[in-house]
């Protein structure tokens, strides 16, 4: 059975230290494949010709955790296909710029028991640009399902804080409701944007993590639920996208249609889910937005 020691990672619950930066380039390109990866046709994220070609705001997402201090010995490594995607949260503080250079620092901030024989694990992460302006930032959580194989974590005391939480839908009709029906070649386009974890491409490799067949990338589902919200109340301005904190409460498979039901709660706010039929695959979820 693999070990994780919280206490050790994490001394009096407090975050972990800040990583080394790490430098990240990307080019035009880079932009252009990750708004068809969410499957965008927006011209302002599709087409580096349009007058206001920008970077859709979700970009940055996969960075989450990019250069955060390792310690094998207290945080396990899990492999890919039992390491989920289980919860994310984004803040645009300011635009990226459409190609160049960005630096990354990570840290970890809480690793806690979930069920038999697995963890949550929470990074927080901060994107700043050539001139060292803080641009996005970034809470990703993994559920980490084993290291050698399904359950084999040991029981374990957590540490450190949590950035979960739980939010209550109301029972009234929703205020936003949109649907669309993801490709079934949309996994194959999204992991060229740089995640290969074959959990989304290999049958067998699924099999391995515990699904009938390969599954969609959650950030994936995460930008097409940011980018139907997006375009439902903002009219897809890229400018008034403030934040998205979402949980991936199940996956979703290329093929199906995702239905986002959001409610606005409160002034530039919405809480939100998205389903696939009767099942829940995104929950505990807001966007918020600048109100011009």
């Amino acid at each position: 059975m693999a070990k994780y020691d919280a206490q050790a990672a994490l001394p009096n619950g407090e975050p972990g230290a800040w990583g080394t930066p790490v430098t990240i380039r990307y080019d035009q390109r880079d932009v252009l494949l990750y708004a068809v990866g969410i499957g965008l046709s927006d011209l302002r994220y599709v087409y580096e010709g349009h007058p206001d070609f920008a970077v859709f705001p979700t970009f940055s997402i996969r960075w989450g955790g990019a250069g955060a201090p390792v310690n094998p010995d207290h945080i396990p490594h899990s492999p890919g296909p039992l390491n989920i995607d289980a919860e994310r949260y984004l803040e645009v503080l300011a635009p990226l710029p459409t190609k160049g250079e960005v630096s990354v620092k990570s840290r970890l901030v809480g690793a806690h028991p979930r069920g038999k024989g697995a963890a949550f694990c929470e990074y927080e992460s901060i994107v700043s640009d050539a001139q060292g302006n803080e641009c996005i930032r970034l809470v990703n959580g993994s559920f980490r399902r084993g290291v050698a194989g399904l359950g084999d974590i040991e029981p374990f005391e957590g540490s450190g804080i949590t950035y979960s939480q739980k939010i209550t839908l109301p029972d009234s009709l929703a205020d936003v409701e949109i649907a669309r029906e993801v490709p079934l070649g949309q996994a194959h386009v999204y992991r060229l944007s740089g995640d290969y974890n074959p959990l989304h491409i290999d049958p067998d490799s699924a099999k391995f993590g515990g699904f009938e067949a390969p599954i969609m990338h959650g950030l994936c589902t995460l930008g097409f639920c940011s980018q139907l919200l997006l375009q439902a109340i903002c009219d897809g301005d890229h400018a008034r996208f403030k934040k998205i904190k979402l949980r991936f409460s199940a996956p979703v498979y290329p093929g199906e249609k995702l239905m986002v039901r959001g409610w606005h709660r409160s002034p530039g706010r919405t809480d939100f889910e998205a389903r696939v039929g009767d099942r829940v695959v995104v929950s505990n979820a807001y966007f918020e937005w600048r109100e011009s």
